[in-house]
């Protein structure tokens, strides 16, 4: 028996690369660039953590703003269209045979599926809602639930390159060993997420990796040429 395969909880999905790729990246450029500025892991430790938090407040809050807008909308477009299929009926129904005209059905049976989609109200704006107007139902709770997941995953990627920095004294030492754990992690990163959203699994793992590296190595730069060093 054939088995189709698809990709489900993708908003939560979406939600915690969301979170782990900032909370992998921005703190450790910030790592990065302290490091190159000052030779405390004390400093690092404390500016890092500051950040992480503010990072997944940030990030959070975004995320259920996100959540809460998409709702709206929805509900905003949901309560448009009842009104229009007590309104203007007809040119619902007009609106329905497009959708089943682009897929190439006859006149004939266009008319027998809106006449059909007409005597049940809800399951016809339900119907218009996803094929006319591309928009899915929204999670009960869904707002609340992304800020959760963001934040989570902003804080478990920043703790990551910061950990170093809680054994080895010398902050240009611990950026060492940060740059190789954090390395190792936006790769594995970059490729389980390549993976379960479908993408070639090593050009997308280079890539995440390629982008952390880029930023570290930025940030890491520019506090050198601002203290001289």
């Amino acid at each position: 028996m054939h088995h189709e395969q698809h990709l489900k909880s993708s908003d939560t999905i979406r939600d915690i690369v969301i979170g782990m790729s900032d909370g992998l990246t921005v703190p450790f450029a910030l790592a990065a660039g302290l490091s190159g500025a000052v030779n405390s892991s004390g400093i690092v430790i404390t500016a890092g953590i500051a950040e992480i938090v503010a990072g997944s407040i940030a990030m959070g809050l975004g995320g259920f703003l996100a959540g809460r807008t998409e709702a709206d909308h929805y509900h905003s477009e949901l309560k448009r269209e009842y009104d229009e299929v007590e309104r203007v009926p007809e040119q619902e129904k007009a609106e329905v045979k497009e959708v089943f005209a682009d897929f190439g059905l006859s006149p004939a049976l266009q008319d027998q599926i809106a006449d059909e989609m007409a005597k049940d109200k809800d399951k016809w704006v339900d119907f218009m809602m996803r094929y006319e107007l591309g928009l899915e139902k929204p999670e009960a709770n869904r707002a609340s639930q992304s800020a959760i997941t963001i934040g989570i995953s902003y804080i478990v990627g920043g703790i990551i390159p910061l950990s170093p920095y809680f054994f080895v004294s010398e902050s240009q030492k611990a950026l060492y060993y940060s740059c190789a754990i954090t390395m190792v992690c936006l790769f594995v990163f970059g490729y389980f997420k390549s993976k379960v959203t479908g993408q070639p699994v090593l050009a997308g793992a280079l890539k995440v990796l390629i982008i952390g590296a880029i930023a570290a190595a930025a940030a890491f730069i520019m506090a050198k040429l601002i203290n001289g060093k």
